[in-house]
């Protein structure tokens, strides 16, 4: 018998990772040309799950792996809607460029409410985001040109002028209100691909492994040289850029803004974090199989009004009793397929022959 040794190797990618590898590659082209094969509608539809795909991905990035379990999130959807209504009313600006505002905005506010909720922990640290929040809606709300506390709407030349749907109307020959919807969702999905892939190479990296040891025990993590407070606020502004741009392009497509609605904490918050708790926080996938679910609850039980919010909450108990690392969790502790693999496996070493 001969033994033979093999170098040691540190592996993530699994066997299901490269088929959903290439699933995910079709069904990229796939969603691209939707627009030329589903209703209008549909494609509505469509754009709802994939921004709030993105606003779930990036508060999962926060307190699935940061551990910074925020529950003012719609500061940020807020501000990068209403920057983008500024750029566009009073700068003049394209809605596209807009959009990119609302997103430097929203990471510019973290920096200085970043410094207020990081001396917080826990509990504490949720009610200072949703203070801030709070305080943000109410300065907006006083902004008269903006509309003050009743909002305002978009002017219908600025959305049909953005860039890209004069060209997407001439070519594929779209009505203008559909060719904006239709520019709208394409750059929902590039937002949807770029913040899983982000979230994945993130995650992959050292700064990853250092985030899940964060995570896991901060003591621990700054024992071997772990900087946790600057990993920490890194997430904290990138999911603040994040969620800022799906802001403003969720009110690109809507064209119509208000406070209440712009900062309402249970379409930007609890929506998200219930998508992420039903699909498995501190996981990618989650977040993916979370949408789905709510999107079909939602159609299911939009005709039966505050029984809808009800049977959200009751269905996100269940979920929390019976698979608390969420539906993904368990689907992956009971198979243990990865389709987004983050862990680790290490191997090599002596083998017989």
């Amino acid at each position: 018998m001969s033994v033979r040794t093999l170098p040691w190797r540190v592996e993530t990618r699994t066997k299901a990772s490269t088929l959903f590898a290439a699933f995910a590659a079709l069904a990229i082209v796939a969603g691209l040309a939707a627009p030329f094969f589903v209703p209008r509608a549909a494609l509505q539809d469509l754009f709802f799950i994939l921004t709030m795909l993105v606003m779930a991905q990036s508060w999962n990035l926060l307190a699935g792996y940061a551990g910074l379990v925020s529950v003012g999130q719609q500061a940020f959807v807020g501000l990068g809607a209403y920057a983008m209504f500024a750029g566009v009313i009073l700068l003049g600006l394209d809605p596209l460029a807009g959009i990119l505002l609302g997103g430097i905005a929203a990471a510019l506010l973290a920096v200085p409410t970043g410094y207020f909720v990081f001396r917080l922990n826990g509990a504490y640290f949720a009610i200072g985001t949703w203070v801030t929040a709070e305080i943000v809606r109410l300065l907006l709300a006083q902004w008269k040109a903006l509309g003050g506390g009743t909002g305002m709407s978009l002017p219908t030349d600025a959305t049909r002028g953005m860039l890209g749907v004069g060209l997407v109307r001439d070519l594929f020959g779209f009505r203008a209100a559909q060719a904006v919807d239709v520019v709208c969702y394409w750059l929902a999905l590039a937002l949807a691909v770029a913040t899983i892939a982000l979230a994945y190479r993130l995650l992959r990296s050292r700064h990853g492994l250092a985030l899940a040891a964060v995570r896991d025990n901060q003591d621990a993590a700054r024992a071997v040289g772990v900087d946790a407070r600057r990993l920490k606020v890194v997430v904290y502004l990138g999911t603040a850029l994040i969620t800022g741009l799906a802001g403003g392009l969720v009110y690109v497509q809507t064209a119509r803004i208000s406070p209440d609605a712009a900062f309402s904490v249970t379409d930007w918050t609890a929506y998200v974090i219930f998508i992420v708790v039903i699909g498995g926080i501190g996981t990618i996938e989650g977040p993916i199989v979370g949408v789905i679910v709510f999107f079909i609850l939602q159609n299911l039980l939009a005709d039966f009004g505050s029984v809808y919010l009800l049977v959200l909450g009751a269905v996100g108990i269940a979920v929390m009793l019976i698979a608390p690392r969420g539906l993904w969790g368990l689907f992956a502790d009971r198979t243990g397929i990865q389709l987004l693999p983050v862990r680790r496996n290490l191997r090599g070493g002596t083998i017989a022959n």
